[in-house]
């Protein structure tokens, strides 16, 4: 495995990431291969990635070595620096948590906020985040030391579908809030707040998608005291996630 200076992390070869896709599919964000190759190898690790529905590619040799200087054997993994765990476990274990929130990030890209977000969950005791599969911040190396080895202890499960995740957490019983501005945006500090629940946060730039929302019970807003533009994702979740502690926790 080579943790690149991007934060990257790569498997490579035949053998390491065809058991990293039987072991923990769940961490691996793609699978690379040489273009051109045809061979039983490489159709045995393709056809895992079908069935735990990682996604792979064709790229040229040039690209491969730039992701591995060493004897990558035509193949490599993207793979993520923890280890994720399912929805369900996650669900099934959130309301145990000191404190029974889920934070769930609707395609936040940067991995400072993300980094910043886990170590305010994991130390206020919230029970785990839900984050994109796909458009959402790559939770690699830097990702990891962003978050002060929170993510490594915080359980972290990815919804390849975003809106189904938040239907299964409905379905579970949890209440559901938008963290958003709007006319109907109920006052964080006034509302009545119900656990357990997942508080959901969007977009650095667009907020959370409106096929999100409209899933989500109640938004959820900060009342500002000065002329201000807004709060940035990991500043208004570090607010919201204390509010909810000091009532629920």
């Amino acid at each position: 495995m080579q943790d690149k200076k991007d934060g990257k992390l790569y498997v490579v070869g035949n053998k390491p990431v065809k058991e990293l896709l039987l072991d923990e599919p769940c961490r691996v964000d793609f699978v690379a291969f040489r273009k051109g190759r045809h061979d039983a190898a490489l159709e045995e690790i393709l056809a895992l990635c079908r069935t735990a529905g990682v996604p792979f590619r064709s790229v040229s040799a040039k690209d491969l070595d730039f992701m591995y200087r060493g004897n990558h054997q035509g193949v490599a993994a993207r793979c993520a620096a923890l280890s994720y765990v399912s929805l369900e476990t996650l669900l099934e274990s959130a309301p145990e948590a000191p404190l029974p929130l889920i934070v769930a990030l609707d395609q936040v890209q940067d991995t400072g906020n993300v980094g910043v977000l886990a170590r305010t969950v994991y130390a206020l005791g919230g029970a785990g985040l839900i984050v994109c599969q796909h458009h959402g911040a790559y939770l690699g190396a830097g990702a990891v030391r962003s978050s002060a080895g929170a993510l490594n202890k915080l359980p972290v499960a990815k919804a390849g579908n975003m809106a189904a995740a938040l239907k299964d957490c409905a379905n579970h019983d949890f209440t559901l809030y938008c963290a958003r501005s709007g006319a109907d945006a109920l006052n964080a500090y006034e509302t009545e707040l119900s656990g357990p629940a997942v508080l959901v946060l969007g977009n650095e730039e667009k907020g959370v998608r409106p096929g999100v929302a409209k899933l989500c019970h109640h938004d959820l807003s900060i009342p500002l005291r000065r002329e201000f533009d807004s709060l940035n994702v990991a500043q208004a979740g570090a607010v919201l996630v204390s509010e909810f502690a000091r009532r629920l926790g």
